[in-house]
């Protein structure tokens, strides 16, 4: 049973090493989700402090990334319309076969988000501008969390491996 859950865990940490990137997943939370699985078998001890101070850091990570993108379309003076297009380029960025889709689709989402919100084209790229720096900072610190999530998974994995096989 352990090794199943094992598995699971490590499943659950690439889901949220990829949900960092994807805003239908949320990263660090299932992250967190396979570290709790991972506590939860025989082998490894639960320690609840790590669990709650890990979980109170994906939660913080989840709220911020509903803010900062608004802040750095705020800050631009960017409206609601661009975080909307910002959203809609990413997944378009995330299934088209252009490489970099993914960097390039955020910014021209806003900027045609913000095209149909406001008629002035400089106004337009200046918020698009904001709302793909906000994206690109959120989506970096959730991959970063995510990745030192996962880097105390595989340090938790390698001290118990032996008792796991």
């Amino acid at each position: 049973m352990d090794i199943i859950l094992v598995i699971v865990a490590a499943l659950l940490m690439i889901l949220g090493i990829i949900g960092s990137f994807l805003p239908i997943l949320p990263g660090p939370l299932t992250s967190w989700v396979g570290l709790l699985v991972f506590h939860l078998t025989d082998v490894v001890p639960m320690n609840w402090t790590f669990l709650i101070i890990t979980f109170i850091i994906a939660l913080a990570i989840w709220i911020l990334d509903y803010i900062i993108p608004a802040m750095g379309t705020k800050r631009y003076g960017g409206s609601k319309a661009g975080m909307i297009g910002t959203t809609i380029g990413l997944l378009v960025g995330l299934f088209s076969p252009i490489p970099g889709g993914i960097i390039i689709g955020p910014f021209f989402g806003a900027l045609i988000g913000e095209l149909i919100y406001k008629s002035d084209f400089d106004k337009a790229v200046k918020a698009a501008f904001g709302s793909f720096i906000g994206f690109i900072a959120s989506t970096f610190i959730k991959f970063v969390v995510a990745i030192i999530f996962l880097g105390l998974f595989l340090s938790k994995f390698f001290e118990y491996s032996g008792a796991i096989f």
